[in-house]
């Protein structure tokens, strides 16, 4: 098995695992290109050629992946196409969008606590949203201390 080879195959597995994990499945091919690319930046018809894809479902896989934050547009002096690289701290701006819909959930839950009398359902969602509140205000000194020993562990 050639170096190429054994990269494509791991790229395309670590993609089924995120399928496995809930994310479509082109975003996450598109999502493993990235990772195992060594070049700067790729264009659609990079991704669609290396996938063997077509150029709409890299398209609209390459928008779900910058929604999450974890590619970036970035300009390339010389070429009229589109380019796109993996973030800096791709994964600690993907952990930090997570927010929005843990606070969606907590508005529903604090909407639910008011509705119901005291009793079980009231304790259950009592502790649904303490818990939430908990890894909202745990997150920023997680990510934090991830940051710190990332840069203490490195050359």
């Amino acid at each position: 098995m050639t170096g190429e080879t054994h990269r494509r195959q791991t790229a395309e597995h670590l993609a089924l695992t995120l399928v496995g994990a809930g994310m479509q499945r082109m975003a996450a091919r598109v999502l493993a290109a990235f990772l195992f690319t060594e070049e700067p930046s790729l264009t659609a018809g990079d991704l669609s050629e290396e996938l063997g894809a077509s150029a709409g479902s890299v398209s609209g896989a390459i928008k779900l992946v910058m929604q999450m934050g974890l590619i970036e547009r970035v300009p390339v002096q010389g070429s009229r196409r589109e380019h796109y690289r993996m973030r800096d701290r791709a994964w600690t701006t993907l952990y930090g969008r997570q927010h929005a819909p843990i606070d969606d959930i907590l508005a529903a839950v604090a909407s639910g606590v008011e509705a119901v009398p005291p009793g079980p359902a009231r304790e259950r969602l009592e502790y649904m949203r303490d818990f939430y509140e908990f890894l909202l205000s745990e997150v920023p000194a997680l990510v934090e201390r991830f940051e710190r020993r990332r840069s203490e562990s490195r050359p």
